[in-house]
């Protein structure tokens, strides 16, 4: 039995990999030419991801917890698979800022999102993710370079509907989610998810070889074409 539990977590992992592979790739190009292209869409979507969940009513207490949040995780796309052995995978990007509330926001830094889940899946489906790293425990988990959401850092459904907002009192995870599916939001339970660093669409999109603490952290590069999806934070983290 033992083996067979060890077999099946192994097949898992071999699973998510190849699959959080396919899904970031969104197709059989050669990758190092059209990274760059990738990571100018990606942000886009972003932001426009960000200003959906700011717009909607039922998201107050979002926009609550992003005013005092210290980084926002975003993937516009993580699409789950029709497998027996569910699959989701996408892209996203992650902006932080310092302690202060009115800190500046800085990044985007790049990375891939995918998850395992045991069951029958009934159809596929695409979903947009927001996490917010509510702690400075929360923003550093970001920077390693595979992140196990419930496992190296607590995480926790984010409340949606109306008088949601009184229960981010309540709320004591480092990393809080939401989402939104078929046009509708929702909290989501994110645990066993991994967040990895993709290092290639950090180079293609800052021209340079940077990690994650230099983006986030040290502020070593910067963007022009990150100004909108940064606007559309804090316009966002404003509005509560």
């Amino acid at each position: 039995m033992n083996r067979q539990i060890k077999a099946g977590r192994g097949l898992a992992a071999m699973v998510l990999l190849s699959m959080v592979a396919l899904f970031s790739t969104l197709g059989l190009r050669p990758a190092q030419a059209d990274d760059a292209n990738d990571t100018r869409q990606l942000v886009e979507s972003a932001r426009m991801t960000v200003e959906n969940f700011q717009v909607a009513p039922e998201m107050d207490a979002f926009r609550e917890l992003l005013s005092k949040a210290k980084g926002v995780f975003v993937s516009p796309q993580v699409l789950k698979g029709a497998f027996i052995l569910g699959v989701s995978g996408g892209s996203g990007v992650m902006l932080a800022r310092g302690d202060q509330a009115k800190s500046a926001w800085h990044g985007p830094a790049f990375y891939t999102i995918g998850e395992v889940s045991y069951g029958l899946q009934l159809g596929g489906e695409a979903s947009e993710v927001i996490l917010l790293a509510m702690t400075e425990r929360g923003v550093t988990a970001f920077l390693s370079n595979n992140l196990k959401l419930g496992a190296d850092v607590g995480v926790a459904a984010g409340p949606v509907g109306a008088g949601a907002s009184a229960a981010t009192a309540n709320l004591s995870a480092d990393i809080v989610s939401f989402s939104r599916s078929k046009g509708m939001f929702g909290g989501i339970s994110l645990n066993g998810a991994v967040v990895a660093i993709r290092p290639s669409l950090n180079q293609a999109f800052y021209g340079t070889k940077v990690d994650a603490t230099d983006i986030l952290i040290r502020h070593k590069v910067s963007k022009p074409e990150s100004a909108k999806l940064i606007e559309a934070v804090e316009k966002a983290a404003k509005k509560h």
